[in-house]
């Protein structure tokens, strides 16, 4: 099976793409797939709760911040405007 197509799809030359890689079977992709995430070090509840509340300590302090810049912006504004 030869095609070619647009630049903007892969190229497939039999079982090889032009990258090199032979195509595998969905069989074979979900077999690699299973293997690679069980190589992945998956955080801890700890770090998963810290990093959550880091989180949204970020949005409380920017939703500050930005409350005060609109607020100095909506000042500056109503002065000049009248």
């Amino acid at each position: 099976m030869s095609s070619v197509s647009c630049r903007c799809r892969t190229i497939r030359l039999g079982k090889r793409t032009l990258s090199g890689k032979t195509r595998k079977s969905p069989a074979q992709f979900v077999r690699e797939v299973r293997a690679e995430l069980r190589r992945v070090v998956w955080p801890t509840r700890r770090e998963t709760g810290v990093a959550t509340l880091m989180v949204f300590v970020m949005v409380a302090i920017m939703s500050v911040f930005f409350l005060l810049v609109d607020q100095v912006i909506s000042s500056a504004v109503q002065a000049i405007l009248g």
